[in-house]
């Protein structure tokens, strides 16, 4: 029930943007338009009022002068003048006007009133809507000597627009997106960049530490995201020398009780204790390999002919009846540290041989530069969802403790130490039809 609510939450609010700094966008940009929009209101209201305010002023103001004008001229003269007195929101007519009708809406009672306050209460005023729209109006009145008069008042607007506001108004919503934008952009880069070194961070590997400038906030996050890569980098470097000091100092012991087993009586007891020696010397050996691969063993760069390398280590193992072959043709040569490379290939092949009894070896040279080696098996492989597992230290697929079957669980983590040495990364997958390959790729 808790999962339905949440979907129909996330359905009705789909339109909320899943990034922070899309999130960031849109609530500052919504604040300034909606400010702006009512700053614009505000001094749209202000100015309506008050040119509303001019305009009945001015209506109320020249037509008394208007009508008391026409009230004393002669009736023949009476035409001449009605252009004259006329203005731009009203016009004088002799005549009864149009009929219209009493019901008013808008301005309408407003400018009745004004009008009605023009007049004076001097002459008899009726004032009518007139149909049509526009908010059209009509006064008629007598004047002294029982002439008809009429008022038609057509009302503009009281605040008219300027055709160049629209492109004012567009050019301004352009520099608050801009606006916004930029601030955005200039919060979020810092936390993109801490983003991205943590993403990249490997305590095993030297890099630069992130940029401590900026603001405050910013050069104190980036200056405890730096020391705490130092104290991760500190921390692991103290397990590996532990496990290197540890492994070291059994060595010693360790050769002391082979020797006194191998001088006792031979029985199956002796046997058994033997094989168990060999094993836990073999744990050794390989924790003092990780230890050494974490820290790199020191090996100088040099530039070696791949098809002569592959060839050697292939013959190493044919030469002792192992079925290692070389698949297709190798050309080239790579600039690395061949005793670390070579420690990662046998390391995948005897990983190889010991589940599938056979390993084949390929080279690929792509165009961007990258030399990709590759051991492939026919072997049962590894489930996908083990296959990242199986690259940590100590972690054995098969959980027996079996040397010979389940292993000391470090080979392939050994291989991937090397292979950040090197400058590359070791990859597993599952080939089609069976068997499991391990690359490496180097660049």
């Amino acid at each position: 029930m808790k999962n339905l609510a949440a979907h129909r939450v996330s359905q009705r609010f789909s339109f909320w943007p899943s990034t922070l700094r899309a999130r960031l966008f849109l609530i500052l940009f919504l604040g300034l338009v909606i400010a702006y929009g009512l700053s614009f209101s505000i001094l749209f209201f202000e100015r309506y009022t008050s040119a509303k305010a001019v305009m009945l002023g001015t209506l109320e103001s020249d037509l008394a002068t208007s009508i008391a004008v026409i009230d004393r001229l002669p009736a023949a003269e009476r035409p001449a003048w009605l252009d004259r007195l006329s203005r731009g929101n009203y016009r004088l007519e002799l005549g009864p006007g149009i009929p219209g009708i009493p019901d008013m809406s808008g301005h309408g009672p407003e400018i009745a009133a004004r009008i009605e306050e023009a007049v004076g209460h001097q002459f008899p005023l009726t004032v009518e809507a007139i149909p049509g729209g526009n908010g059209r109006l009509q006064g008629h009145l007598t004047l002294s000597d029982g002439s008809p008069l009429t008022i038609d008042v057509t009302p503009r607007g009281v605040m008219p627009l300027a055709s160049w506001l629209p492109y004012v108004f567009a050019v301004q919503m352009l520099l608050l997106v801009a606006c916004t934008w930029l601030v955005v952009r200039q919060a979020f880069r810092p936390l993109g960049d801490l983003a991205a070194a943590a993403d990249a961070l490997d305590p095993n590997a030297k890099s630069e530490p992130i940029s401590e400038s900026g603001p405050r906030e910013v050069a104190h996050a980036a200056r405890a995201f730096n020391a705490m890569r130092d104290r991760i980098a500190h921390h692991l470097e103290e397990r590996v020398q532990i496990l290197a000091a540890i492994s070291h100092d059994l060595q010693t012991p360790i050769a002391r009780m082979r020797l006194r087993v191998e001088m006792a009586e031979e029985s199956p007891e002796r046997d058994k204790l033997v094989s168990d020696l060999r094993e836990i010397e073999m744990l050794v050996k390989d924790g003092i390999a990780y230890a050494r691969s974490s820290h790199g063993n020191g090996e100088k760069t040099s530039r070696i002919d791949l098809s002569s390398f592959i060839d050697s280590i292939a013959y190493d193992y044919q030469d002792i009846g192992k079925a290692v072959s070389v698949i297709g043709p190798v050309h080239g040569t790579l600039s690395t540290k061949p005793h670390a490379l070579r420690r990662i290939l046998t390391n995948a092949i005897d990983n190889a041989i010991k589940f599938a009894g056979a390993a084949e070896l390929s080279v690929e040279r792509k165009e961007d530069g990258e030399t990709v080696l590759t051991v492939l098996d026919r072997g049962p492989g590894i489930p996908d969802e083990m296959l990242e597992a199986a690259m940590q230290p100590f972690v054995r697929l098969e959980q027996s403790r079996n040397r010979e079957t389940g292993g000391t669980g470090l080979g392939l983590a050994i291989a991937q130490q090397l292979a950040a040495a090197l400058g590359g990364k070791v990859r597993l997958y599952n080939r089609d039809g069976g068997g499991l390959a391990v690359e490496l790729t180097l660049r």
